[in-house]
């Protein structure tokens, strides 16, 4: 219970502070920064390329994310990595329609991963001073509010994930 309100509460903060930093425009021109709608996910299940009995399937991710004007977004997701320790994430990103469809996307998120300490610090690449950068690419699908995708851990892992939007 512990560990679940310090990852609630790194989330509420990190997205006050999304929501706090004011951008303004300089005339009547829609600002491309504004905030145009929000996700919250969690994960489903994880699948490990080589998996070993000692992997964690069940990361207990929780994410936000902020969708903006100009197509961009940023977030943050909370979880327990494949070795149980508790992680951190902080990502920009874009997604784009595969083959102009309103259900299909392809989202690339780029950031900061932190979490993967000893003895398994060495698990993510350049990971020397305990945070790593970190590039997600992801493929999900979209109907009304509701989405899921699956997320590729670099080469190691696949995550599936669902949410809603609002």
């Amino acid at each position: 219970m512990v560990d679940a309100m310090k990852k609630m509460r790194l989330l509420i903060g990190t997205l006050l502070l999304i929501t706090c930093v004011p951008v303004l425009a300089e005339d009547d021109t829609p600002n491309p920064w504004g905030i145009e709608s929000w996700t919250l996910q969690t994960s489903l299940y994880t699948w490990h390329t080589d998996p070993e009995d000692y992997h964690n399937n069940d990361q207990n991710l929780i994410g936000a994310e902020a969708y903006f004007n100009n197509g961009w977004l940023a977030g943050i997701a909370v979880f327990e990595n494949s070795f149980f320790q508790d992680c951190q994430y902080i990502f920009v990103g874009k997604s784009w329609p595969i083959l102009s469809s309103d259900l299909w996307y392809f989202k690339l998120t780029g950031g900061l991963l932190n979490g993967y300490d000893e003895p398994y610090e060495d698990k993510i690449p350049l990971n020397g001073l305990g945070v790593a950068p970190a590039i997600i690419p992801a493929l999900g699908f979209r109907y009304k509010m509701f989405f899921t995708e699956a997320n590729l851990g670099g080469l190691s892992a696949v995550t599936i994930t669902a949410g809603v939007r609002f």
